[in-house]
């Protein structure tokens, strides 16, 4: 006897599909920050207290893959990687300031 898998519903609560795409190590730290402005690595260690860099590189990668942030190379000197919301990422932000004044 095979089982089959019910097709999934759409979220019907924006809340909840914004946690889960932020959930995981320092997700919602980073895109609380790259609210207010565009994001660099180093700057990024410095300010999320705890963090190390294996575990911040994955953390942006995943935030990539799920279309919230855009890796941008500056091409100035010194070259230069900045992350910046995504048009996705900017239509969460009333959300994300829904959850955190509930906190």
């Amino acid at each position: 006897m095979t089982t089959r898998e019910q097709p999934q519903a759409p979220e019907t609560c924006p809340a909840k599909g914004l946690l889960k795409l932020l959930s995981g190590k320092w997700k919602a730290d980073i895109f609380r920050l790259a609210v207010d402005a565009p994001l660099r690595f180093n700057s990024l260690l410095r300010q999320i207290p705890d963090t190390n860099k294996q575990s911040l590189a994955v953390a942006l990668r995943e935030l990539e893959e799920e279309g919230i942030l855009e890796k941008v190379t500056i091409a100035e000197k010194p070259l230069h990687i900045e992350y910046y919301l995504t048009k996705k990422g900017q239509l969460l932000i009333p959300v994300f300031k829904q959850l955190e004044g509930l906190a």
